[in-house]
């Protein structure tokens, strides 16, 4: 805990004095200033260690080749788009597909498929998937993990048969009756939704699918930096100011201000909102961290390819029981064709591959090459190790970050989001509505 007594106040002059910090440049804090301006806080500063908007959402372009980090889709209906309505003609409108690949070398639709998962594995297969799920239902209903989840939902049979457990896996870095229930109805709600009977019979019987209300939208063909760069553009006009590649070494606070040592500067703010990592936020307020909370690290190849794929879908989940790799995204049906090849990403666990970028690539050639996924000319461009990606929980780590965040709290510093929540945050919507519904939590400042 800081010694705020022992604090010192810099003299007149050599400080830069703000309404409100804003720690992270991504989604989060975007939004965030753009609340906070709304509130009144008409001289906002966002700052970010890295050296762009956008936080966890990266491009990486390699000669003709422009790859995402992660497989990212977006709706024109988003409630980002009503911050920043600017971004909206920027985005590229897209029709994408998902499918699996089977732990029988099928590709079949995401994530579970009546007739894929069901009806083809024959009288008898069906026979044991109902009684599997029976027996689920009335014998092991007590959850306590994600893989109690998915059992008590579709039952033992069903989730080796359809690869479930495989892909939990590969998705949360361990088995995943070590991962926590929270963690598991945050990610995996689609489980119960479409495990009723009610939602299995209305899968079966012919019905026409209600068509889409909105578009769905990748970012520009150039990457993410135009598309932010309006965000940040429209903000700055509302006088916010952004710090990009500085890093916060400290943060004390004197009173009710709070005094920042950055980047061999010093800012004063009377608020402060963190969208960057919690134990980085835990860290720099000079407050005990809790190094047990657990984050995935990302191993991102990028490929490009010529010749003839195994499947049709845009983004291709590994359903099967072998293989490091847990997605690949053809970014090329977004975007075309660069120089006659098509281009993709792939995502691994790094702890998987023992945080090898070597390794990743081999299993991954050697994966998809006995499940013909690609006959041709495939190709590596490029690699990126991605920290942070997204949290995981283990041991109540729910409980864990709820004092990590009252300490942040108690501080005076505002934290959420998909980092400074400790949130498992699937999309920009969900993010977007998150720093929303934080920050008009408190009262807004009284207008001098």
């Amino acid at each position: 805990m800081v010694d705020q007594a022992n604090s010192t106040i810099e003299p007149p002059g050599t400080t830069e004095n703000f309404d409100a910090v804003v720690l992270g440049a991504g989604i989060s804090g975007l939004v965030s200033a753009a609340v906070l301006n709304e509130q009144g806080y008409r001289h906002v500063l966002v700052i970010d260690e890295f050296e762009k908007y956008g936080g966890n959402h990266i491009d990486c372009t390699i000669g003709p080749y422009t790859f995402d980090i992660g497989s990212l889709i977006f709706q024109d209906d988003s409630p980002l788009l009503a911050h920043f309505p600017e971004m909206l003609p920027l985005y590229v409108p897209i029709h994408p597909t998902w499918g699996k690949l089977t732990p029988q070398g099928a590709v079949a639709g995401y994530p579970l498929s009546i007739r894929d998962d069901i009806l083809r594995s024959g009288v008898w297969g069906c026979v044991r998937i109902g009684s599997s799920l029976l027996y689920s239902r009335i014998f092991r209903s007590k959850i306590r993990n994600a893989r109690d989840f998915a059992r008590y939902w579709i039952g033992d049979y069903m989730l080796k048969r359809s690869g479930l457990e495989s892909y939990m896996t590969r998705f949360f870095g361990i088995a995943a009756e070590k991962v926590d229930l929270d963690f598991a109805e945050k990610r995996m709600l689609w489980i119960k939704e479409r495990s009723s009977v009610r939602a299995m019979l209305r899968h079966l019987r012919p019905h026409k699918a209600a068509a889409p209300t909105n578009r769905q939208l990748a970012r520009p063909r150039s990457g993410f930096d135009d598309l932010y760069a309006v965000a940040a553009e429209k903000l700055r006009g509302q006088g916010t100011v952004f710090r990009l590649g500085c890093e916060v070494s400290r943060i004390r606070k004197v009173g009710s201000t709070f005094h920042f040592d950055a980047a061999g500067r010093t800012l004063t703010a009377e608020r402060v909102v963190s969208t960057i990592p919690i134990n980085r936020a835990l860290d720099i307020c000079e407050l005990d961290t809790d190094e047990t909370l657990s984050s995935v690290t990302l191993i991102s190849l990028f490929f490009s390819f010529s010749g003839r794929t195994g499947f049709d879908c845009s983004v291709l989940y590994n359903f099967s029981h072998d293989g490091f790799w847990k997605r690949l995204t053809m970014y090329s049906d977004f975007y075309g064709k660069a120089e006659g090849r098509d281009y993709f990403g792939v995502e691994v666990i790094a702890s998987q591959a023992g945080n090898s970028l070597e390794i990743a690539e081999r299993d991954f050639r050697s994966h998809v090459a006995r499940n013909h996924l690609f006959d041709g000319d495939l190709k590596l461009e490029g690699a990126r190790f991605v920290p942070n990606a997204y949290p995981i929980y283990v041991n109540r780590a729910q409980e864990r970050v709820a004092l990590a965040l009252t300490r942040l709290r108690d501080f005076g510093v505002e934290s959420f989001g998909r980092q400074g929540g400790f949130d498992y945050q699937p999309t920009a919507r969900v993010s977007t509505q998150n720093a929303e519904a934080h920050l008009r939590r408190r009262p807004e400042p009284e207008t001098p």
